[in-house]
């Protein structure tokens, strides 16, 4: 992934636009981004959606792409190793939800 990331500040600083890509507006970029994904599917049923994701795969990629720009920005710029956080972040929930509690159920771990 280091190579995308390297892409993403080339890409970023050939523009000069590291000046607007502080905390807060990436942060925002992603939910903005993750609404973009969001707003595909509105108004489908669970089957519609998939018929959507299969129909049209390539316009679902590039929203997924956006988000993820996004986050591997925001995660670069604060210096967080995103692999590391994820896995971490994994470890907690799976202490969160123990399979044999969880399986099968979309319950929160509060309630389990």
């Amino acid at each position: 992934m280091q190579d995308v990331v390297d892409r993403i500040r080339r890409f970023r600083d050939e523009r000069d636009w590291m000046q607007f890509h502080d905390p807060q507006n990436l942060a925002m970029s992603v939910t903005i981004e993750a609404a973009e994904l969001l707003e595909l599917f509105q108004w489908k049923d669970r089957d519609q959606s998939k018929e959507y994701a299969v129909a049209n795969r390539e316009r679902v990629a590039e929203e997924i792409a956006d988000v993820a720009i996004y986050l591997l920005e925001l995660a670069d710029n604060l210096g967080i190793d995103l692999k590391s956080a994820i896995n971490a972040k994994l470890a907690i929930n799976e202490a969160k939800y123990p399979v044999e509690k969880a399986r099968g159920v979309a319950t929160k771990y509060t309630d389990l």
